[in-house]
């Protein structure tokens, strides 16, 4: 951020919000067209110094960082037949913005209309004319050759079929014995399997080459469900161990723990209580793990193909050609195998679902 911009920042006069998500909004009416609105929004931001990560033909949403490098704010700016939308929400879990989210509305405003005054005419449509070329891609130079596949790894699903279910297992060893042991810390305990659980699935992914979401998303929920399954069979196990005189089947154990209910620190929320907690304990460790198994397999399919292969793809299908035409420049290219071919518009795909990621609240 210029120095011009930080002292008007201090000047602005804020409007404090509260709620669930505070959010503050205004608009004002601009003279650019649709064409350029975009661009100039976009120059806008990278002056402020804030991240971009999703824009449209009419609207563009960024993240402002705060000093600890964490998004504290989500700004969108939408046009409108000249009206232009400016809207700054609160990520996280505050309840009052002391006056944050005013602040950035006002200081985008501000900033834009100084970059608006840059451009006259004759600027506004060279910017326009730049704009559509780097849309269309009319400044892409076809190479001549693309790099090689350097291997091929045919998708084997047992392997991360079988490191699952093995992860799971241990998963729900670990959990029992601290539990035991030590103490369970609701929140903390599903936070770290979820991590664990994700972070070896990543590498039996990218062993067995295997990136079908949708089979990968009911595996997930699998591992969870066994590790939390396996978890109290082990609970069961590690407890009548320790306690020899206790003669009881896991079933009976269970029935037993269900009646009991749960107590959170010397209160009874009875059996109601205790299932709830289990319902949590599976939500919170699924939404955590999927997420970052969304991140992890569009990283992995972003990595196995060159750039230069998916900007070449990219630019037929700007272009308008259909998928068998990309196929056969692909294949032109030396990538004529179809699985690798898939892997290539995996890659693609897989660019606007960390765009996607990168947009979540």
């Amino acid at each position: 951020m210029t120095e011009e911009l930080e002292q008007y920042e201090e000047t602005i006069k804020i409007r404090h919000h509260f709620g669930f998500g505070p959010k503050h909004k205004e608009e004002f009416r601009t003279h650019l067209n649709e064409a350029v609105f975009v661009p100039i929004v976009q120059k806008t931001v990278e002056r402020l110094g804030w991240d971009i990560v999703y824009c449209d033909e009419v609207s563009v949403e960024v993240k402002r960082r705060n000093d600890s490098d964490r998004w504290t704010e989500k700004i969108t700016i939408s046009y409108d037949h000249h009206n232009v939308i400016v809207q700054s929400v609160s990520l996280g879990s505050e309840i009052w913005d002391t006056g944050r989210n005013s602040k950035r509305v006002r200081l985008f405003i501000y900033a834009f209309k100084q970059m608006e005054q840059e451009y006259d005419t004759e600027a506004l449509a060279e910017l326009e004319e730049e704009t559509n070329r780097k849309n269309n891609w009319d400044d892409y130079e076809i190479p001549e050759s693309l790099p090689q596949p350097t291997s091929y790894k045919k998708p084997n699903f047992y392997i991360p079929l079988i490191g699952g279910i093995v992860t799971a297992l241990l998963l729900g060893y670990a959990i029992a014995f601290l539990s035991v042991e030590a103490i369970y810390i609701f929140g903390i305990y599903e936070f770290v399997v979820a991590i664990i659980m994700v972070s070896i699935l990543n590498y039996l992914i990218k062993f067995g080459n295997y990136t079908d979401f949708g089979k990968l998303k009911f595996l997930l929920i699998g591992m969870i469900v066994l590790t939390y399954t396996s978890c109290q069979y082990f609970e069961y196990h590690i407890i009548t161990n320790k306690q020899s005189w206790i003669s009881i089947d896991f079933f009976d154990f269970m029935k037993l723990r269900i009646e009991q209910g749960l107590t959170i620190e010397s209160i009874d929320t009875g059996t109601i209580g205790l299932i709830i907690s289990w319902i949590f304990q599976l939500g919170i460790t699924y939404i955590i793990a999927l997420l970052r198994l969304i991140n992890n397999l569009s990283v992995y399919q972003l990595e196995r193909i060159p750039p230069e292969v998916a900007d070449f793809t990219f630019y037929h299908l700007v272009k308008g050609k259909t998928e068998e035409q990309v196929r056969a420049e692909l294949a032109c290219m030396g990538w004529g195998d179809e699985q690798l071919q898939d892997e290539v518009f995996e890659s693609i795909g897989a660019i606007q679902s960390v765009k996607e990621i990168n947009r979540m609240d």
